[in-house]
């Protein structure tokens, strides 16, 4: 049997070797070649990045949709939010829809792919819809999140979004949660569960002692990362602690403001974004990681998190509840409420111990539950049953 060629489309992906954006996508793409799948990846351009690139033995070409100067939609995961607030964002989208759609159909008929996976039902999964319509070659979609909440908030999206994913032969969430909103927006549609991978082999304990009294946290900063949640937090526990904040984003000016009238300025340091190398290093001395997201669509940090035997505390939300078991592999606490977060982090300065039993038991839990081997072999079966399914 030859090998099964598959088309990703995605708006995120690594630009290069150890790039954070999308990078569980290329991790699946690696994976997918011991199951005798053979992924081309079609990507936005990135200003300074070539329009053809081979990253860890993946083909990857990349469109241009713009002046270079405009070419800002991807990589940010701030595409809605510009889009809504610039029309020279919106033009740029438009851009973007054309140029795509034109890049998928040849590159299609160049890796004379078998199949269009796309990533994100909007702006990749319209993309594929219409490619698939016009090449005839069947369509995955994969929901991670961000997609399904601009689907929820923006009533005139709901329509793009519904030919979507009747379009698809087979549609896949990357949480538990996350399939049960799928449901409310269209009824009997069946996503499939199918989590992305983490990067099992690079995030491991590291055999010594952590520190006693330091958080991270590792996220866009945004409102739906939550992290003004947790600075508040820091504010009223009854032990000091240090936090580390790894990430930037569009609301860094206010938190930063938000710490200091908080008066917990010199608690917290500020990493900017980091690499995963730099991100493991940090997970691996943390005294605890702290996830206190809102509807997140799975929640990669806290997996990442419990393979290097980290502590986990998060919020009861969104596909949080699949990697955290409350008591087994770390803390739930109620959304939004300050004053349970703060003791959830006290009780974990009060018992070292059981947070590190907590820890441990977290990571053969996530080496079996998201490991690239397993999503692989999940994503596999996925597209040889469209496959069957199509020749019948």
């Amino acid at each position: 049997m030859s090998a099964l060629k598959v088309l990703f489309l995605t708006h995120s992906f690594p630009r290069f070797q150890g790039d954070a954006p999308g990078s569980f996508l290329l991790r699946l793409a690696v994976a997918l070649r011991a199951e005798d799948v053979n992924v081309h990846v079609l990507a936005p351009a990135a200003p300074g990045y070539t329009a053809q690139d081979v990253i860890e033995g993946i083909r990857v070409e990349r469109f241009r949709y713009a002046p270079r100067r405009h070419e800002t939609l991807a990589y940010t995961g701030n595409m809605a939010q510009d889009v809504s607030k610039s029309w020279i964002a919106r033009a740029a989208l438009a851009g973007y829809m054309g140029a795509g759609l034109a890049r998928t159909l040849a590159a299609r008929r160049a890796s004379a792919s078998d199949l269009i996976h796309a990533h994100w039902w909007f702006p990749g999964g319209v993309t594929g819809h219409l490619a698939s319509k016009i090449s005839r070659k069947p369509l995955v979609t994969t929901l991670h999140g961000t997609d399904v909440r601009m689907a929820k908030a923006i009533p005139s999206s709901r329509p793009f979004f519904r030919g979507v994913m009747r379009s698809s032969a087979r549609v896949t969430t990357v949480s538990s949660w996350l399939a049960s909103q799928v449901e409310e927006l269209m009824p009997g549609l069946g996503a499939i569960v199918a989590p992305m991978p983490v990067a099992t082999e690079r995030f491991t304990p590291r055999g010594r002692a952590r520190e006693t009294a330091r958080f991270l946290f590792a996220g866009r900063l945004n409102k739906q990362k939550g992290l003004d949640h947790l600075l508040k937090a820091l504010a009223t526990m009854t032990r000091p602690a240090m936090l580390d904040v790894v990430g930037d984003g569009a609301d860094a000016k206010s938190l930063r403001l938000l710490a200091s009238q908080l008066g917990v300025s010199d608690r917290v340091v500020w990493h900017g974004q980091l690499g995963q190398d730099g991100l493991r290093g940090m997970y691996q001395a943390a005294t605890a990681v702290i996830v206190p997201s809102v509807d997140e669509g799975l929640g990669l940090v806290a997996a990442e998190a419990l393979l290097c035997e980290t502590p986990v505390v998060a919020f009861r939300s969104g596909g949080l509840t699949d990697i955290i078991k409350e008591g087994t592999t770390g803390i739930l606490v109620t959304p939004g409420v300050t004053a349970e977060l703060a003791r959830a982090l006290d009780s974990v300065l009060e018992s070292p111990e059981h947070a590190g039993n907590l820890g441990r038991a977290g990571r053969p839990f996530a080496l079996s539950a998201f490991s690239p081997e397993s999503a692989a072999r999940r994503y596999a079966d996925i597209y040889r049953a469209v496959m069957s399914a199509r020749a019948v």
